[in-house]
Protein backbone atom coordinates (compact mmCIF):
# COMPACT_ATOMS: atom_id res chain seq x y z
CA UNK A 1 0.00 0.00 0.00
CA UNK A 2 1.20 3.49 -0.92
CA UNK A 3 1.94 6.06 2.10
CA UNK A 4 0.96 8.83 1.71
CA UNK A 5 2.86 11.67 3.17
CA UNK A 6 -1.18 13.73 4.22
CA UNK A 7 -4.40 12.13 3.30
CA UNK A 8 -6.84 15.22 3.15
CA UNK A 9 -10.53 14.03 4.04
CA UNK A 10 -12.62 16.90 1.86
CA UNK A 11 -12.42 18.63 -1.19
CA UNK A 12 -13.57 22.03 -0.10
CA UNK A 13 -11.90 25.38 -0.22
CA UNK A 14 -9.86 24.23 2.62
CA UNK A 15 -8.80 20.63 1.96
CA UNK A 16 -7.71 21.73 -1.66
CA UNK A 17 -5.85 24.75 -0.51
CA UNK A 18 -3.74 22.03 2.12
CA UNK A 19 -3.07 19.89 -0.76
CA UNK A 20 -1.73 22.64 -2.93
CA UNK A 21 0.21 23.92 -0.20
CA UNK A 22 1.92 20.26 0.11
CA UNK A 23 2.73 19.60 -3.40
CA UNK A 24 4.77 23.20 -3.28
CA UNK A 25 6.34 21.44 -0.28
CA UNK A 26 6.54 18.59 -2.62
CA UNK A 27 4.97 16.31 -0.47
CA UNK A 28 2.76 13.61 -1.73
CA UNK A 29 -0.84 14.48 -0.69
CA UNK A 30 -4.23 12.29 -1.37
CA UNK A 31 -7.48 14.32 -1.56
CA UNK A 32 -10.50 11.97 -0.69
CA UNK A 33 -13.85 13.94 -2.52
CA UNK A 34 -16.35 12.66 -0.70
CA UNK A 35 -19.21 14.94 -2.13
CA UNK A 36 -20.57 18.29 -2.66
CA UNK A 37 -18.71 20.92 -0.81
CA UNK A 38 -20.50 23.69 1.20
CA UNK A 39 -19.11 26.25 -1.45
CA UNK A 40 -20.62 24.86 -4.20
CA UNK A 41 -23.78 26.41 -3.32
CA UNK A 42 -22.45 29.80 -3.59
CA UNK A 43 -24.04 31.56 -5.94
CA UNK A 44 -21.87 34.29 -6.36
CA UNK A 45 -19.04 35.35 -3.38
CA UNK A 46 -18.18 38.74 -3.17
CA UNK A 47 -16.11 38.34 -0.03
CA UNK A 48 -13.59 36.08 -1.78
CA UNK A 49 -10.13 37.78 -2.15
CA UNK A 50 -8.84 38.70 -5.01
CA UNK A 51 -12.01 38.71 -6.91
CA UNK A 52 -13.34 42.06 -7.07
CA UNK A 53 -16.25 41.55 -8.96
CA UNK A 54 -17.47 38.13 -7.47
CA UNK A 55 -16.39 34.15 -8.22
CA UNK A 56 -19.32 31.21 -8.20
CA UNK A 57 -18.42 28.58 -5.85
CA UNK A 58 -18.46 25.78 -8.56
CA UNK A 59 -15.79 28.03 -10.69
CA UNK A 60 -13.72 28.57 -7.61
CA UNK A 61 -13.76 24.59 -6.38
CA UNK A 62 -12.62 23.94 -10.19
CA UNK A 63 -9.59 26.58 -10.13
CA UNK A 64 -8.57 25.16 -6.33
CA UNK A 65 -8.73 21.84 -7.77
CA UNK A 66 -6.79 22.47 -11.08
CA UNK A 67 -3.84 24.46 -8.51
CA UNK A 68 -3.78 21.27 -6.71
CA UNK A 69 -3.29 18.92 -9.42
CA UNK A 70 -1.00 20.76 -10.85
CA UNK A 71 1.36 20.82 -8.36
CA UNK A 72 1.37 17.15 -7.85
CA UNK A 73 -2.13 16.25 -5.09
CA UNK A 74 -4.03 13.17 -6.45
CA UNK A 75 -7.94 13.28 -5.77
CA UNK A 76 -9.57 10.06 -5.22
CA UNK A 77 -13.58 10.13 -4.91
CA UNK A 78 -14.19 8.13 -2.24
CA UNK A 79 -15.59 8.64 1.59
CA UNK A 80 -13.94 8.21 4.18
CA UNK A 81 -15.53 5.27 6.94
CA UNK A 82 -12.90 5.01 9.54
CA UNK A 83 -9.73 6.00 10.82
CA UNK A 84 -6.63 3.64 12.36
CA UNK A 85 -2.91 3.85 13.74
CA UNK A 86 -0.47 2.30 12.08
CA UNK A 87 3.58 2.37 12.84
CA UNK A 88 3.80 4.81 10.01
CA UNK A 89 0.74 7.18 10.77
CA UNK A 90 -2.94 6.54 9.96
CA UNK A 91 -4.77 3.85 7.44
CA UNK A 92 -8.41 5.48 6.20
CA UNK A 93 -10.95 3.21 5.50
CA UNK A 94 -12.90 3.72 2.23
CA UNK A 95 -15.30 0.86 2.55
CA UNK A 96 -14.03 -1.61 0.45
CA UNK A 97 -10.58 -0.57 0.33
CA UNK A 98 -7.82 1.60 2.30
CA UNK A 99 -5.41 4.16 1.80
CA UNK A 100 -2.08 4.89 4.72
CA UNK A 101 -0.68 8.31 5.60
CA UNK A 102 1.76 9.63 8.03
CA UNK A 103 -0.67 12.89 8.80
CA UNK A 104 -4.25 13.20 7.95
CA UNK A 105 -6.36 16.31 7.21
CA UNK A 106 -9.62 16.85 8.53
CA UNK A 107 -11.51 19.39 6.14
CA UNK A 108 -15.24 17.45 5.87
CA UNK A 109 -16.35 21.27 6.82
CA UNK A 110 -20.50 21.58 7.72
CA UNK A 111 -24.03 20.99 6.33
CA UNK A 112 -26.70 23.58 6.33
CA UNK A 113 -29.95 22.54 7.94
CA UNK A 114 -32.37 23.39 5.15
CA UNK A 115 -35.94 22.96 5.65
CA UNK A 116 -38.31 20.57 3.55
CA UNK A 117 -39.68 24.03 1.56
CA UNK A 118 -40.44 22.67 -2.00
CA UNK A 119 -38.04 24.42 -4.35
CA UNK A 120 -35.47 25.42 -1.72
CA UNK A 121 -32.18 23.92 -3.71
CA UNK A 122 -33.21 26.17 -6.82
CA UNK A 123 -33.79 29.41 -4.46
CA UNK A 124 -30.19 28.71 -2.65
CA UNK A 125 -28.73 28.67 -5.72
CA UNK A 126 -30.84 31.97 -7.05
CA UNK A 127 -29.97 33.60 -4.16
CA UNK A 128 -33.37 33.95 -3.31
CA UNK A 129 -32.43 32.03 0.09
CA UNK A 130 -29.12 32.80 1.99
CA UNK A 131 -27.61 30.72 4.72
CA UNK A 132 -24.25 32.99 5.63
CA UNK A 133 -25.28 36.83 6.44
CA UNK A 134 -21.53 37.81 7.04
CA UNK A 135 -21.48 36.04 3.42
CA UNK A 136 -23.33 38.16 1.86
CA UNK A 137 -25.14 40.61 3.53
CA UNK A 138 -23.83 43.50 2.12
CA UNK A 139 -25.39 42.27 -1.03
CA UNK A 140 -28.73 42.79 0.84
CA UNK A 141 -28.12 46.65 1.80
CA UNK A 142 -32.06 48.22 2.10
CA UNK A 143 -34.02 45.07 1.22
CA UNK A 144 -36.90 43.36 2.55
CA UNK A 145 -35.21 40.09 4.50
CA UNK A 146 -36.40 37.47 6.23
CA UNK A 147 -34.70 35.59 9.15
CA UNK A 148 -36.06 31.69 9.64
CA UNK A 149 -35.10 30.53 13.18
CA UNK A 150 -36.27 28.31 15.50
CA UNK A 151 -34.08 29.69 18.36
CA UNK A 152 -31.98 32.62 19.90
CA UNK A 153 -29.39 32.16 17.06
CA UNK A 154 -32.64 33.85 14.47
CA UNK A 155 -32.47 36.53 16.80
CA UNK A 156 -28.81 37.12 16.83
CA UNK A 157 -28.81 37.05 13.24
CA UNK A 158 -32.04 38.96 12.89
CA UNK A 159 -29.92 41.71 14.81
CA UNK A 160 -26.92 41.20 12.99
CA UNK A 161 -28.75 41.74 9.54
CA UNK A 162 -30.44 45.16 11.10
CA UNK A 163 -27.14 46.57 10.55
CA UNK A 164 -28.18 46.61 6.62
CA UNK A 165 -31.32 46.88 6.24
CA UNK A 166 -34.18 48.47 8.44
CA UNK A 167 -36.51 46.04 6.63
CA UNK A 168 -35.98 43.21 8.82
CA UNK A 169 -38.75 40.21 9.86
CA UNK A 170 -37.68 37.75 12.10
CA UNK A 171 -39.53 34.17 11.22
CA UNK A 172 -40.17 32.38 14.50
CA UNK A 173 -40.73 28.67 14.19
CA UNK A 174 -41.21 28.03 17.47
CA UNK A 175 -42.38 29.83 20.92
CA UNK A 176 -41.23 33.76 20.17
CA UNK A 177 -41.18 33.85 24.30
CA UNK A 178 -38.17 31.50 24.01
CA UNK A 179 -35.75 33.88 21.93
CA UNK A 180 -35.03 35.75 24.59
CA UNK A 181 -33.80 39.13 23.35
CA UNK A 182 -37.31 40.63 22.86
CA UNK A 183 -36.15 43.76 23.84
CA UNK A 184 -33.06 44.22 21.77
CA UNK A 185 -35.16 42.94 18.42
CA UNK A 186 -38.07 45.68 19.32
CA UNK A 187 -34.72 48.07 19.81
CA UNK A 188 -33.98 47.42 16.32
CA UNK A 189 -37.32 47.85 14.74
CA UNK A 190 -37.42 44.06 13.88
CA UNK A 191 -40.86 42.56 13.49
CA UNK A 192 -41.30 38.81 15.13
CA UNK A 193 -43.52 36.34 13.19
CA UNK A 194 -44.82 33.33 14.36
CA UNK A 195 -45.14 30.70 11.51
CA UNK A 196 -45.16 27.12 10.57
CA UNK A 197 -43.19 25.83 7.69
CA UNK A 198 -46.46 25.64 5.63
CA UNK A 199 -47.11 29.38 5.79
CA UNK A 200 -43.71 29.94 4.26
CA UNK A 201 -43.59 29.73 0.11
CA UNK A 202 -41.12 29.90 -2.40
CA UNK A 203 -41.87 31.53 -5.71
CA UNK A 204 -39.74 32.50 -8.90
CA UNK A 205 -39.24 36.33 -7.60
CA UNK A 206 -39.35 36.22 -3.66
CA UNK A 207 -40.57 34.58 -0.36
CA UNK A 208 -44.16 34.72 0.26
CA UNK A 209 -45.58 34.16 3.71
CA UNK A 210 -48.98 33.59 4.98
CA UNK A 211 -49.08 35.11 8.30
CA UNK A 212 -50.20 32.67 10.74
CA UNK A 213 -52.74 35.67 12.42
CA UNK A 214 -55.24 36.47 9.69
CA UNK A 215 -53.46 34.73 6.71
CA UNK A 216 -52.41 37.75 5.00
CA UNK A 217 -49.71 37.72 2.70
CA UNK A 218 -46.05 38.80 3.67
CA UNK A 219 -43.12 38.93 0.64
CA UNK A 220 -39.60 39.40 1.26
CA UNK A 221 -36.87 39.71 -0.82
CA UNK A 222 -34.19 37.18 0.69
CA UNK A 223 -34.85 34.68 3.38
CA UNK A 224 -31.70 34.17 5.57
CA UNK A 225 -31.84 30.23 7.10
CA UNK A 226 -30.76 30.99 11.25
CA UNK A 227 -31.28 26.84 11.78
CA UNK A 228 -27.53 25.95 12.80
CA UNK A 229 -25.47 23.63 11.25
CA UNK A 230 -24.35 19.80 11.33
CA UNK A 231 -20.71 19.37 11.84
CA UNK A 232 -19.13 16.50 9.76
CA UNK A 233 -16.62 15.72 12.55
CA UNK A 234 -17.44 11.69 13.05
CA UNK A 235 -14.68 10.41 11.75
CA UNK A 236 -12.37 12.59 14.07
CA UNK A 237 -14.40 12.33 17.46
CA UNK A 238 -14.91 8.48 16.80
CA UNK A 239 -11.40 8.15 16.92
CA UNK A 240 -11.07 10.38 20.07
CA UNK A 241 -10.35 14.18 18.59
CA UNK A 242 -11.83 16.76 21.12
CA UNK A 243 -14.64 18.81 20.63
CA UNK A 244 -17.23 21.11 21.75
CA UNK A 245 -20.95 20.53 22.31
CA UNK A 246 -21.58 20.94 18.58
CA UNK A 247 -18.85 18.50 17.56
CA UNK A 248 -17.00 21.26 16.28
CA UNK A 249 -13.14 20.03 16.58
CA UNK A 250 -10.81 21.81 18.88
CA UNK A 251 -7.43 22.70 17.59
CA UNK A 252 -3.92 24.05 18.77
CA UNK A 253 -2.16 27.02 17.07
CA UNK A 254 -1.12 24.43 14.76
CA UNK A 255 -4.13 23.15 13.33
CA UNK A 256 -4.09 19.64 15.26
CA UNK A 257 -6.67 18.09 17.08
CA UNK A 258 -6.05 16.38 20.23
CA UNK A 259 -4.68 13.29 18.40
CA UNK A 260 -0.91 13.97 17.50
CA UNK A 261 -0.66 13.77 13.80
CA UNK A 262 -4.76 14.89 13.31
CA UNK A 263 -4.83 18.35 11.87
CA UNK A 264 -8.65 19.46 11.03
CA UNK A 265 -9.21 22.58 9.22
CA UNK A 266 -11.87 24.75 8.05
CA UNK A 267 -15.70 24.67 9.17
CA UNK A 268 -15.58 21.25 11.06
CA UNK A 269 -12.90 23.61 13.07
CA UNK A 270 -14.79 25.90 15.57
CA UNK A 271 -14.82 29.71 14.20
CA UNK A 272 -15.85 31.70 11.43
CA UNK A 273 -17.05 29.46 8.75
CA UNK A 274 -15.42 31.78 5.91
CA UNK A 275 -13.73 30.13 2.85
CA UNK A 276 -10.91 33.20 3.72
CA UNK A 277 -10.27 31.78 7.28
CA UNK A 278 -10.54 27.75 5.53
CA UNK A 279 -7.51 29.13 3.19
CA UNK A 280 -5.12 30.46 6.43
CA UNK A 281 -5.74 26.93 8.21
CA UNK A 282 -5.00 24.98 5.62
CA UNK A 283 -1.65 26.95 4.88
CA UNK A 284 -0.86 26.54 8.65
CA UNK A 285 -1.73 22.92 8.99
CA UNK A 286 0.22 21.97 5.72
CA UNK A 287 3.27 24.37 6.71
CA UNK A 288 3.28 22.21 9.87
CA UNK A 289 3.01 19.03 8.83
CA UNK A 290 5.73 19.58 6.16
CA UNK A 291 8.39 20.36 8.69
CA UNK A 292 7.37 17.55 10.89
CA UNK A 293 8.28 15.62 8.08
CA UNK A 294 11.57 17.42 7.64
CA UNK A 295 12.78 16.19 10.79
Amino acid sequence: MELYDAIIVGAGPAGLTAASYLGRFRRQALVLDGGRPRASWIPTSHNTPGFPSGVGGVELLERLRAQALRYGAQVRKAEAERLSRTSDGFEVSLGADSVAGRFVVMATGVIDKKPPLVGIDEAILRSLVRVCPICDAYEAIDRNIAVLGDGGLGAREALFLADYSRRVTLLCLGDPGDLGQAGALQARGIETLAVTLGDVTLDSRNVVVASSAGGKLRQFDYLYLALGCETESRLAVRWGAEHDDLGTLIVDGHQQTSVDGLYAVGDVVRGLNQMAVAFGEAVIAATDIHNRLRK
